[in-house]
């Protein structure tokens, strides 16, 4: 065996009681023995139609079973996954299809008309329609494992948001992510230590007498819920997922107290913070006694949100990730009772380093900005940008890394400082501004729900500091109010300059702000 995903699947399959849970999604329940055979089936299927080693299968869905079914599937086959937003319009999915060379699309019925657009433009492709022949695919057959060798070397493709330019594809190695995901040492089969080979990793799998239940509230199509799904599946846990197509804190609790959900994944306050009003305002109506870990990355958590949650339930750990598509593992920040962490404070993860722009190593406690970076495991580069890849992943003093763009400083205990993305920062009359500082600010205001702030073209400042913000229920948008109060957190030039109301905020699906769209509106008012 190889550290390769269709392999482990196949053990998990192999060694797990047939009745375990493998995937939850309100009232259905597919078991292992169950995804094993539907996944076996699913993989010959696309195999039959013409896809071999290496080809692309685009995943057009929201969450569900069949998402995951899906993706075991082409582990299983050595077919290349990809995550499609199902918020893309015709275009867009085009670029998608087209820059990722899929030859099969798995979708959702919910999406036919936009498959039926595109399906002329993609005449050899194979289309897979859940709810019409995607259930005959995987329910026609005998189910058995296909028999094939694999190899660490199978590929997963992560697609970025494209928020900075088109959507581009990160190419992972099966082994790579298992190692950054540092899979074998998360699994709860394996207690805290890293297997040796994936044999023992299916041997700890076989005496594992426990369940583990992770409910991934983000949305599987973007790194983090993709991410952390495949790790906790591997491991011999079961994904649960919720069935309301936007987040509805009341089933997502109902769900954690009737599944016994161990670990939970969001992003950031756009969940957490909805979670914790419905807490507070329903005092004991959810037993949250299993939940034992929170997870959040990619965007900001603040502090006091966490330590609300804390409140509510103390017996479970908060881990705030830094990382993205490009590199998993820049950093953590850990919150458990009694103990929270600053917003944007974290761990610096093994091996990683801080860089200047010109390749200097930035001292702890210099208060030199530098860009975070990452060696192996990392990605392999971008699909069919040489260019793009050479930036992001180049090799300083002969060992290669990851530079995706996040900008931060090193405190003299070597904890880092996260200030933001490089393509995001603002500069006003000479001065950089990172918006995450000046959007924890405005959220600190108990008038403020949510914020963004970006930079729009000045003529006096280069860059004006624009704020738009989401008011608290019950308050009144007070744009001097707001200013002076970042005044008194912040510099003066973080203050914004406008601050516009808005009553629903320019966010993706997984909580990741659209500063393209926040900008477009403000300039179109």
């Amino acid at each position: 065996m190889k550290w390769n995903y269709g392999d482990l699947l196949d053990g998990c399959g192999e060694v797990l009681p047939p009745a375990t849970p493998a995937l939850i999604h309100g009232e259905r329940v597919v078991t292992w023995s169950e995804l094993t055979v539907r996944s076996n089936n699913l993989a010959r299927a696309m195999l039959s139609g013409g896809a071999v080693t290496g080809d692309k299968v685009a995943i057009y869905m929201r969450n569900c079973p069949e998402y995951m079914e899906t993706l075991v599937a082409c582990f299983k086959a050595r077919l290349v996954p990809i995550n499609v937003n199902y918020r893309y319009r015709d275009d867009e999915l085009h670029y998608i299809l087209d820059n990722s060379d899929a030859v099969v699309t798995v979708y959702s019925g919910e999406f036919l008309e936009h498959v039926s657009v595109l399906g002329p433009r993609f005449p050899d492709m194979q289309w897979i329609e859940v709810g019409k022949n995607y259930e005959q695919l995987v329910t026609s057959g005998d189910g058995k494992p296909l028999g094939v060798e694999r190899s660490g070397d199978d590929m997963l493709f992560i697609y970025t948001g494209g928020t900075t330019g088109m959507p581009k594809a990160v190419m992972w190695r099966s082994e790579d992510v298992w190692h950054a995901m540092q899979s074998g040492k998360n699994a709860p089969c394996n207690r805290g230590d890293s297997p040796a080979t994936p044999e023992q990793h299916i041997e700890n799998l076989a005496i594992f007498d426990g369940e583990f239940n992770q409910l991934t509230a983000c949305p599987l199509m973007h790194g983090t819920g993709l991410l952390t799904a495949i790790s906790a599946l591997s491991g011999g846990g079961s994904i649960v997922t919720l069935t309301n197509p936007t987040l509805n804190v009341e089933e997502l609790w109902d769900t954690v107290t009737r599944r016994k959900v161990n670990a939970m994944v969001i992003v950031g306050d756009v969940f957490a913070r909805p979670m914790l009003k419905a807490l507070e305002q329903n005092p004991g109506r959810w037993n949250l006694s299993s939940l034992q870990l929170m997870v959040s990355s990619g965007v900001m958590w603040s502090p006091a949100v966490k330590e609300g949650l804390l409140k509510q339930h103390g017996g479970m750990l908060l881990a705030d990730l830094f990382g993205s598509s490009e590199a998993i593992g820049f950093g953590t920040a850990l919150s458990g009772a009694g103990h929270s962490s600053r917003s944007a404070r974290f761990t610096i993860g093994d091996r990683c380093k801080v860089f200047t722009e010109d390749f200097r190593e930035v001292t702890p406690g210099s208060d030199e900005r530098g860009f975070i970076a990452r060696p192996g495991p990392i990605p392999v580069g971008y699909y069919k940008d040489e260019e793009k890849t050479a930036k992001t992943f180049p090799t300083i003093n002969g060992v290669r890394y990851s530079i995706p763009g996040d900008w931060c400083t090193v405190e003299p205990d070597g904890t880092l400082t996260l200030l933001g993305r490089g393509s995001a920062c603002i500069n006003s009359g000479g001065e950089k501004i990172y918006p995450e500082e000046v959007e924890e600010a405005l959220k600190a205001h108990p008038d403020v729900e949510d914020a963004l702030v970006f930079g729009v073209d000045d003529e006096k400042w280069g860059q004006a500091v624009t704020a738009v913000v989401v008011p608290s229920v019950g308050s009144s948008l007070d744009s001097e109010l707001l200013r002076q109060h970042v005044h008194t957190l912040l510099a003066d030039y973080k203050a914004p300059k406008m601050v516009y109301g808005v009553s629903n905020m320019f966010r993706a699906p997984n909580g990741k702000a659209d500063y393209k769209a926040a900008r477009a509106y403000v300039e179109g008012l």
